[in-house]
């Protein structure tokens, strides 16, 4: 089996966008003859949303421990983004096959572009976003938001900041929504009052770096954390896309899609029962990486831990729970940003998520005698400074 993993970056951070490694192409239209009979793919590309990290790691271990390959594909091309490549628009232009990406971003994409995308498994069952404030900035809840420079990376991440703020009832015209890097640093030098963050990433980061005060690393008493997995805010956030019409129309990127879940449910749950092997994986692949921030192997086991929770919640993986799906829209639904314009103004269509692919390969997985039920039991991560 042949594999690339392209290496990409566009960061609001000044970082470059680059291409390391020359991709397989996209599996394309497979033929179908009259008999209904089919060639199967066995190229596909996945369009990742950001860089190498853990918390891709379910397909990064997919095709380092040869799961791909199990279920047919010979060529499986991994690219990474830094913000330079939509995912969503790679699926849509035909660059990809498949795409990992948030629920309210895509759902905007759909209404705003008309394009049919759909959801075929919801990874990640929980929203892994935090604003982070200081201890004694004041700001405990949503509720204080109002009048403050809270912090965003953009990209569609604040929207689940607006659907929060909606809830409450507040003005979001009233809050100064400030652009942040993809570090901490707009925090920790007083650039905002909030700054957003993920518990599997900026989160460490902070908890990553020495206060000058004390010479030691700061600690999560020296900060307010808000959780938006407790507000209404919160959004489905890591879901693997395919493109609608081709679903219905090309029966071999449907058993495509089945086949690619398969492996990717197999790498996920390596991940689960061996997060310290499954960090290490995407240590190496970062480290080796045209672009990749932060890299730290400390940081990288973190991280693994993190999104463990966020996908093992007690339900079947990547089975799209209706509510949490109904929820995510509510929220897109209600949010208006600082300039008082909305994510999205009408439900999006029933073929925006299905259950089917991801069931068919959880049956199949269960024939197989793979275990793919079983709750994650989390370590204990010591974080260093830099995460190294």
């Amino acid at each position: 089996m042949s594999h690339s993993i392209r290496r990409g970056l566009a960061v609001a951070s000044a970082l470059t966008a680059t291409v390391a490694l020359a991709a397989c192409s996209s599996g394309g239209e497979a033929t179908t003859g009259d008999d209904g009979e089919f060639e199967p793919l066995t190229d596909i590309t996945l369009q990742l949303q950001w860089l190498p990290q853990a918390q891709f790691a379910g397909y990064y271990v997919a095709l380092e421990q040869g799961y791909f390959e199990e279920e047919g594909f010979e060529n499986v091309d991994i690219v990474p983004s830094g913000g330079d490549i939509v995912p969503q628009d790679a699926l849509v232009a035909g660059d990809a096959d498949f795409a990992v990406a948030w629920v309210p971003k895509v759902l905007g994409t759909m209404e705003a572009s008309g394009v049919e995308l759909t959801d075929i498994a919801q990874v990640y069952q929980a929203s892994g976003t935090l604003q982070v404030s200081w201890a004694d900035s004041g700001i405990e809840s949503v509720a204080d938001f109002e009048g403050q420079r809270i912090g965003s990376w953009g990209f569609g991440n604040e929207w689940e900041i607006f659907a929060a703020m909606a809830d409450e009832g507040l003005d979001s015209t009233t809050t100064s929504i400030v652009t942040q890097d993809f570090s901490m640093n707009a925090l920790l030098d007083g650039d905002v009052d909030a700054a957003q963050a993920m518990t599997y990433n900026e989160w460490a980061q902070v908890l990553e770096t020495v206060d000058p005060e004390t010479g030691e690393l700061y600690t999560e008493d020296d900060f307010n954390v808000i959780s938006y997995e407790d507000t209404a805010g919160a959004m489905l956030q890591d879901a693997l896309w395919a493109d609608t019409e081709r679903l219905e129309s090309d029966p071999a990127y449907a058993d495509a899609a089945v086949r690619f879940l398969k492996a990717v449910t197999k790498g996920w749950v390596f991940a689960r029962d061996n997060p310290e092997e499954a960090a290490t994986i995407v240590y190496d692949i970062a480290v080796n990486a045209e672009a990749a921030f932060p890299v730290g192997p400390t940081h990288q086991l973190w991280q693994m831990n993190e999104v463990n929770k966020l996908i093992w919640t007690g339900g079947e993986f990547g089975v799209v729970d209706s509510a949490a799906w109904d929820a995510t829209v509510a929220g897109a639904l209600s949010a208006l940003n600082q300039d008082g314009l909305e994510l999205i103004t009408g439900e999006p269509a029933d073929s925006a998520y299905s259950n089917e692919y991801i069931e068919a390969a959880l049956a199949e997985l269960a024939d197989e005698g793979v275990v793919v039920d079983g709750a994650y039991t989390p370590i204990d991560v010591t974080l260093t400074e830099g995460g190294q």
